[in-house]
């Protein structure tokens, strides 16, 4: 198995608690710290001898189904990726558990990758029940409980508005929520989030192999300048002036690739299936953190908690609903738009197209979005806002701390 994700996500732990927790015995290798270990791999394709060598490294025999090897890192040693391919073949009956940053970045090079011979698993920040679930227990008790059509207590939105603003906050990163968890210190939370900025802006360079890093680090820091605009599709001339596609798609496609960025395509009809009507050179792109992104906009925490208006917060708004809808269904969102007027996201459930509006406040649907219903009479609609659970018509208002509820809801 490979673990995909952005660095910081977690994956080293969890990798380990996942060893110590369900196997005898759990061995580790990091190839971004022993240099040596890729000479292993680098030097043999028989995975048995690759395993003899490995326990001898690792000072302890490797047993078959009862050891989990943990390679971490993995994509600074692009033989040891290949090499899981003889691991399938071979030697079966030993576990395997790989991951490493920008991962995504070698995937996409054929010669490396393993088609077909390991299982892949995305791993994201945490979202936002998630989040709820450490920092607030017997609230998250109460959330995991809402069931459709069931109105929600004053007293209990309102706690988890309050929950939701703290997630805007902090975000979903673990170190992050693990300092809120246990200092409470927003300053803290400002200097892990400054620190990630950077480390991530280093990786680029580090990782970057035939795409420009100073083009990747353009497009990186231009993410909050695309979202500020009123239509924000991803506009290359923002990136830069005078900037063209031709020069900066790869860096938006590692970006992509590498679990940094999150891209929604506009599709040519809200019809499905919704993959059919991609437009590609279409597209927004969002940060795969609502904390990091509240981070690099500059947005005050005050602005936030006083529940003022300031020129983020729509775009803040969309991308933490974005983070809470990806993966509850089998087809990633999409957005749609026609004329004057833009639909957030539509998502495909079934065969049902579902579209959503997203309000940062307690205001109620716009124009377009009834617009939108009146033309093309879905049978759901959804509006995401700080209003509470109710249902007017084919629109259903969704508080916003329920965007990750949506499958379980609709």
């Amino acid at each position: 198995m490979i673990l995909k994700g952005a660095r910081q996500v977690g994956k080293t732990w969890l990798m380990r608690e996942f060893g110590r927790t369900r196997y005898k015995n759990c061995v580790y290798f990091n190839f971004d710290e022993e240099d040596q270990l890729a000479s292993v791999f680098e030097r043999n394709k028989n995975p048995r001898r690759i395993i003899e060598l490995l326990g001898i490294v690792a000072d302890q025999k490797i047993e078959p189904g009862e050891t989990l090897m943990i390679f971490d890192e993995i994509q600074e040693c692009s033989a040891a990726l290949n090499a899981l391919k003889y691991f399938k073949e071979k030697a079966n009956e030993y576990h395997v558990l790989a991951a490493g940053s920008l991962l995504g970045t070698l995937l996409a090079e054929p010669k490396f990758y393993p088609v077909g011979m390991v299982n892949l698993l995305d791993l994201y920040p945490l979202s936002f029940d998630e989040f709820l679930a450490a920092a607030d227990p017997p609230l998250f008790s109460y959330y995991e409980q809402i069931e459709k059509n069931r109105p929600i207590e004053e007293i209990f939105h309102s706690r988890l508005l309050e929950a939701y603003s703290y997630y805007l906050m902090i975000g979903g990163l673990p170190e992050c929520v693990a300092s809120w968890i246990q200092y409470k210190d927003p300053r803290r939370i400002r200097r892990i989030q400054e620190e990630l900025t950077t480390i991530y802006e280093n990786d680029f360079a580090k990782h970057n192999g035939k795409v420009n890093a100073g083009r990747i680090l353009l497009v990186f820091r231009s993410i909050v300048s695309q979202l500020a605009k009123s239509n924000q599709k991803f506009i290359y001339g923002r990136v830069r002036e005078g900037a063209r596609a031709r020069e900066y798609e790869e860096a938006v496609e590692w970006l992509v690739s590498a679990g940094m960025l999150n891209r929604v395509y506009n599709v040519s009809k809200p019809e499905h299936p919704l993959k059919a009507f991609d437009q590609p050179g279409y597209f927004k792109l969002f940060l795969f953190d609502a904390g990091l992104l509240k981070h690099m906009a500059g947005v005050d925490n005050s602005a936030i908690f006083l529940k003022s208006d300031y020129q983020f917060k729509g775009a803040l708004t969309e991308n933490f609903v974005l983070q809470q809808l990806r993966g509850q269904f089998e087809v990633e969102p999409r957005f749609y738009a026609e004329r004057n007027s833009e639909i957030d996201f539509v998502i495909q459930n079934g065969m049902e197209i579902i579209p959503i509006e997203v309000k940062g406040g307690e205001d109620k649907s716009a124009a377009s979005f009834k617009a939108y219903i009146k033309k093309h009479e879905p049978r759901t609609a959804i509006r995401f806002s700080k209003r509470g659970y109710a249902t007017d018509g084919k629109i259903t208002n969704l508080p916003l701390y329920l965007a990750g509820m949506t499958s379980k809801l609709i």
